[in-house]
């Protein structure tokens, strides 16, 4: 069962009151909500390992092996394939403790060795052999994680203690069903580190206020100013924005050279972010994912892919230059949060998917999971 409540985050309790008041009375987080190292300890552990955090895609994390070594938050994770059965297992060894695999490091064998002491367990974590015991110590095999795998994307909850995959998700699942991103392929990937907190990289992606500032490519095929947001169950914020008349979709033409995605709104592009880390970005055409890693509290690692039925370089070539434009921004913004001089501002008008976030920042911070 969930937890009903997580400690408070190590942020001015004034501070977090003013910011999740009213849309049209409440502010922006504090500074330290940005820039503190505690503050970043504790959402790895509580916003991160404490709900589900995307690992990225199955066949790339497990294709042609049966183990990889991965990190929910702060939890060391092994992830395993039997056949056509994905585990995820605490990445810790029953004996003294120590991992089984490194971050990033993989193994096809059909058992999991622990390099210590040899310790060797089966891919579903039950202990198989114990050099020099008499007997296999009964009740020390890994510790089981939920896992799920959702559209071809892999979550783990780091902690084992969130609430259901289905309930974190929500009204969002209705929304990517269509898209049907498992039947996609991987086209392009790019890998950015952006000097900013991953908060501003999302409040920076939920909204168009911005746009006709930095994003002359955008404009051009979208009106900054046309969509909704939905209010719908799970824990996630989002919406839409419209195609301009003639425009087939985000590319600096506007045109798309095929490919489109069956079934789908042809005239619109959603833009959902699935609480802590990934960030959906729907298209007539393919789908673009950013997945954050905060690195720092100044720092983001971001791996943009785009998935599609063929090519897709008139996708990469149209966001590269938008997701560039953003980071610049997204860094400027880092720099002034660490200012002395930074005091909260409120929200505009259009700003309410942002507001939406901050309310779901800002709560956890307080204690409350998005389940509770």
């Amino acid at each position: 069962m969930p937890t009903a409540a997580w400690p408070p985050a190590p942020v001015p309790a004034g501070d977090l009151d003013r910011a999740i008041r009213p849309f049209g009375e409440s502010t922006m987080l504090p500074a330290a909500a940005y820039t503190a190292p505690d503050v970043l300890a504790w959402e790895l552990r509580h916003l991160f390992a404490g709900t589900w955090s995307c690992l990225g895609r199955l066949d790339e994390l497990l294709g042609d092996t049966t183990q990889r070594g991965v990190l929910a938050g702060d939890v060391p994770v092994l992830l395993t394939r039997d056949g056509g059965t994905v585990t995820a297992l605490a990445n810790t060894c029953r004996h003294r403790g120590h991992e089984l695999l490194p971050e990033g490091g993989t193994s096809a064998r059909a058992v999991v060795v622990c390099p210590y002491h040899a310790w060797t367990y089966r891919l579903d974590g039950s202990l198989r052999t114990t050099p020099r015991y008499h007997e296999v110590p009964a009740g020390h095999g890994l510790v089981p994680l939920p896992v799920e795998v959702w559209h071809g994307w892999v979550f783990v909850n780091g902690t084992g203690d969130a609430a259901p995959f289905a309930e974190h998700l929500g009204g969002m699942a209705g929304l990517v069903a269509p898209y049907a991103p498992e039947r996609l392929e991987t086209a392009a990937r790019h890998e950015y580190v952006v000097r900013a907190n991953w908060k501003v990289v999302v409040e920076n992606y939920h909204e168009c206020y911005h746009c006709p500032h930095i994003h002359p490519e955008l404009c051009a095929v979208s009106p900054p100013n046309s969509g909704d947001n939905y209010d719908l169950p799970g824990a996630w914020v989002g919406g839409s924005m419209d195609l301009r008349d003639g425009a087939e979709t985000m590319s600096l033409d506007g045109r798309s050279p095929g490919g489109f995605l069956p079934g789908v709104d042809r005239r619109r592009v959603l833009y959902l972010a699935l609480f802590p880390d990934l960030l959906l970005s729907l298209h007539p055409d393919y789908v673009m994912t950013h997945r954050l890693r905060p690195v720092a509290p100044d720092a983001t690692r971001i791996e943009c892919s785009w998935l599609a039925l063929g090519e897709a370089g008139h996708a990469e070539e149209f966001w590269d230059r938008t997701n560039r434009q953003d980071w610049a921004a997204c860094e400027s913004v880092q720099r002034g949060l660490a200012s002395p001089h930074f005091r909260p501002g409120p929200f505009a008008p259009n700003e309410d998917a942002v507001h939406q976030w901050v309310t779901l920042i800002g709560r956890a911070y307080q204690g409350r999971p998005p389940w509770a």
